[in-house]
């Protein structure tokens, strides 16, 4: 799951999210503005600044999960959870639990968490 290319990824800063007010988000023909970029060169650059900046949230948003199913996971806790209860919270198969539980005490092991850059 952390592949080398993770890290070149992660120096990036691609373009913040920015909330989209409630009226313009109910509108399903709305999203971040894009309909209303008539030139296509920005509409690709914004869109594709977008794109990066979901990414990233995405990437951080998976460790973030690995490092809790590693801790709900521990071992050394009185409220442990097994693989199969972390995958129904996190509605995912009992084996890719496996694989964040694992993927978490990596980051955790080797102090990669997902805030520290």
């Amino acid at each position: 799951m952390a592949e080398p290319e993770r890290s070149e990824q992660r120096r990036l800063r691609p373009a913040p999210l920015i909330f989209e007010p409630a009226e313009a988000a109910a509108d399903p023909e709305h999203f971040f503005d894009l309909e209303s970029i008539e030139d296509p060169r920005e509409l690709l650059a914004r869109a594709t600044e977008l794109t990066l900046a979901f990414r990233a949230a995405a990437d951080r948003a998976l460790e973030y999960q690995a490092i809790a199913a590693a801790q709900l996971a521990d071992p050394g806790r009185f409220d442990r959870l097994t693989d199969e209860a972390i995958a129904e919270r996190a509605e995912w198969t009992p084996d890719y639990a496996r694989k964040m539980v694992e993927f978490g005490r990596d980051l955790i092991r080797t102090g990669g968490r997902p805030d520290e850059e």
